[in-house]
């Protein structure tokens, strides 16, 4: 099976079966074969066509529109294409529309074939319809960077336009690969060399004093990682530590822990001495945890499954002198590694989260020490699930208080960007995911 017809079944699998992008094309890169410049091509064809699925189907409709009903795989197959097409400048044309006519003989019969051929040689021929040429700002935004309209229109209200479209646009960027070094077996020089070593190209972070930045191969797959040195997290990730701020000794509990990232970076903040109580709904990823644990040589890590709003029914009260609350959320600030969640999720997925995300931090909070400190977190650049989510936590829970301390805990590139105990990361800011911090104290 050629890159292309993998391109077509990965996309199908995400679009029918819900499967995620990611989990879905590395399955086929292994399942096929591939070696790494095909890999390339096809990761590019498929996050493409996922990341502009609106704007390539606005520029299809006119083409499509005497066609009869067109079956969901001749679609993607159109789509696939086109995204080559207009996208991918080491794609001739002509290359694109062979193989695509070729699959669709394989897959289909004479007329599929035939439909496929008119409508790519027309559109080489007559051109693209404009988008400019949509009047209503919003519409046209959410157009030109295939977001849905009701997305777009949210966060013109909340950010205003030119950071709603900056942010729009950073999503149909690839995202940045960048790893957290694990202080306790290297400095970050020490990694870098070592990367350099193995062909890597990397440099250090924008934003974390312990990340590195990798232009070139695949951090995941280096001695450097297997032996411990470092973890897969984004920038923006690994602030959630800091603002935390855990002590060696004490006593800390992680809520919705897993997949670890920031479970093994607050237990390597304690100088591994301690406790880290890593808590997780599902059983397989607590796995996940302790896999983290056990490769970076943290040993004070406990794991448990269970649902973090049920919490009380596990620890007692003010057990713990820090807790973090990485609460279930839209994920809106990760689309460019998950580009499927803007079309997966709705307005009704906000207001449910809101309520599992209150649900979470009422069970958390009187497990919390007086004086201690709590650490709220999203991947989302929602604010009904950020500062309105504290501010009705906070209005339910007059114990606790916005910590204005948070900044002098952050790096200094970050530090802008706080507003009393909390920080709003867009995409564009750094290069890194969307992502916020809220750090509240409980009082004495």
């Amino acid at each position: 099976m050629n890159v292309r017809e993998l391109a077509l079944d990965t996309l199908l699998a995400i679009e029918q079966k819900g499967a995620y992008s990611h989990l879905e094309l590395n399955d086929a890169i292994r399942q096929g074969h591939l070696d790494s410049r095909d890999a390339a091509l096809l990761t590019e064809i498929v996050y493409g066509t996922v990341q502009r699925r609106d704007t390539l189907d606005y520029y299809l409709a006119p083409f499509l529109r005497k066609a009869r009903r067109i079956e969901p795989w001749v679609r993607v197959l159109l789509r696939l294409t086109l995204y080559q097409m207009v996208y991918l400048d080491r794609v001739p044309d002509r290359a694109a529309v062979f193989e695509a006519v070729e699959i669709a003989k394989r897959r289909g019969h004479r007329g599929i074939a035939s439909l496929v051929n008119g409508v790519l040689r027309t559109i080489g021929r007559e051109g693209l319809p404009s988008i400019e040429a949509v009047g209503d700002v919003g519409k046209r935004l959410a157009l030109a960077t295939s977001h849905p309209e009701w997305l777009v229109r949210r966060w013109i209200k909340q950010y205003g336009y030119e950071d709603a479209a900056r942010m729009c646009e950073m999503n149909l960027r690839p995202p940045q690969s960048t790893a957290r070094v694990n202080r306790l077996r290297a400095t970050v020089e020490e990694a870098l060399k070592r990367l350099r070593g193995e062909g890597v190209e990397a440099s250090r972070g924008r934003i974390a004093p312990e990340a590195i930045r990798a232009e070139k191969g695949n951090l995941a797959h280096t001695e450097a990682f297997h032996a411990g040195w470092l973890t897969i997290q984004d920038e923006s990730s690994m602030l959630v530590a800091r603002a935390l701020d855990p002590a060696p000794g004490e006593r800390v509990l992680d809520c919705c822990a897993a997949p670890g990232g920031k479970t093994t970076h607050i237990a390597e903040r304690m100088d591994g001495r301690g406790e880290v109580v890593a808590v997780d709904i599902h059983e397989h990823k607590i796995k996940l945890i302790e896999q983290q644990a056990q490769r970076l040589g943290f040993g004070n890590i406990k794991t448990l499954a269970l649902d973090s709003r049920r919490l009380g029914e596990q620890f007692a009260p003010e057990s713990f002198d820090r807790i973090l609350v990485d609460a279930p959320c839209t994920g809106f600030g990760v689309i460019r590694r998950k580009p499927e969640i803007k079309y997966t999720k709705g307005k009704e997925d906000v207001a449910a989260l809101v309520e599992v995300q209150q649900a979470i931090l009422r069970a958390a909070a009187p497990l919390l020490k007086k004086g201690g400190t709590l650490v709220y977190s999203t991947c989302t650049v929602e604010r009904e699930e950020n500062e309105e989510a504290v501010a009705r936590f906070l209005a339910d829970h007059p114990d606790f208080s916005l910590d204005d301390r948070l900044a002098e805990r952050l790096p200094e590139p970050v530090r802008p960007h706080v507003k009393g105990g909390m920080l709003q990361l867009l995409p564009h800011h750094f290069d890194s995911d969307g992502f916020f911090i809220a750090r509240l104290r409980k009082k004495v």
